[in-house]
């Protein structure tokens, strides 16, 4: 029987890049338009299809995580809360997660990541099909110095992740989105600290361009991919969010959505949200989400989702 994909969202570090803003608050709980920004991370997961995720946050910002965002159950997810008691490296994840993922393969995105495009969920999905090895997502950027940037060979393929290198053998920067097998855990413990003290992702990864089992996936330019980590990264995540709802007319990173779409709410669940929300322009997106539903599927009595792990027809 095929072992079911988890999710982790890597939301602790100190923010330091941030500051002042973030002395007293976790950056991913900063908004980014109308939403915290842990959403849209928490969202590219649930578009990928999945329903069990860790948020790894620090100790002092546990709590106010918690509170804004419970056990995911009115989303129809399940959230496992995990510590990180200080920032050692991306790559970290792996460890402090590993009884949560008990072996399972896992998608993890970090915290400060959006994602939006029109074949996300494509991309994303054929990344969890993936049963052994990893993928990895790489976009183009002008900047690629601070980033993991991916080198080349002679023949055009991947063949290795330099972090934040000062000189760039290339502008394909990998994204802080990663798909990986259950062999992830077991490969981070034999990561050593790099020259930054840190357990940096690209050596993790660098395992698994080893073995030749990691696939490089190329967002294009109709994806958008923001680090919304530094003051002028956070305002341009916050205008492009708002600058594509008023295009489009839809939502970017709305959970409440995401979970209708999958089956995991239903109507009724999804009316409910609205009404909590009716005060804001977020409630009148989603009543007006709940009224095209109703025209497409008839309201029946007692439409609700099922819980997590039953089957949805």
């Amino acid at each position: 029987m095929e072992t079911k994909r988890k999710g982790i969202v890597l939301a602790g570090g100190s923010g330091t890049r941030l500051w002042p803003i973030t002395i007293g608050l976790s950056k991913q709980l900063l908004p980014v338009y109308d939403k915290p920004m842990v959403y849209y991370p928490i969202s590219v997961l649930m578009q990928a299809g999945i329903r069990e995720i860790a948020i790894i946050t620090t100790t002092q910002d546990a709590a106010q995580f918690r509170r804004m965002l419970g056990d995911g159950a009115q989303w129809g997810i399940e959230i496992t809360w995990l510590e990180q008691p200080r920032p050692d490296g991306l790559a970290q994840a792996y460890l402090i997660a590993e009884a949560f993922l008990d072996g399972a393969p896992s998608a993890m995105v970090l915290g400060d990541n959006i994602f939006h495009g029109p074949d996300l969920a494509r991309l994303t999905g054929r990344a969890a099909q993936k049963a052994r090895g990893a993928s990895v997502f790489a976009r183009r950027v002008s900047d690629p110095e601070r980033f993991g940037v991916l080198s080349y060979d002679a023949e055009g393929r991947p063949a290795a992740i330099m972090e934040k290198p000062p000189i760039p053998p290339s502008n394909d920067a990998v994204t802080g989105l990663y798909f990986l097998d259950g062999t992830a855990p077991e490969r981070a413990r034999a990561v050593r600290p790099s020259p930054r003290g840190e357990l940096e992702i690209t050596s993790l990864l660098d395992t698994y361009f080893a073995d030749g089992s990691l696939d490089v996936l190329h967002l294009d330019a109709a994806h958008a991919w923001m680090d919304a980590g530094t003051h002028a990264s956070l305002l341009d995540a916050g205008n492009f969010v708002r600058d594509d709802i008023a295009r489009t007319g839809r939502q970017v990173g709305c959970l409440e959505e995401i979970a209708f779409e999958q089956g995991w709410i239903g109507l009724d669940d999804l009316a409910d949200h609205a009404q909590r929300h009716a005060k804001t322009e977020y409630g009148r997106y989603l009543a007006r989400r709940l009224m095209e539903a109703q025209t497409d599927v008839p309201l029946s009595g007692g439409d609700r989702a099922p819980a997590l792990g039953a089957k949805v027809a």
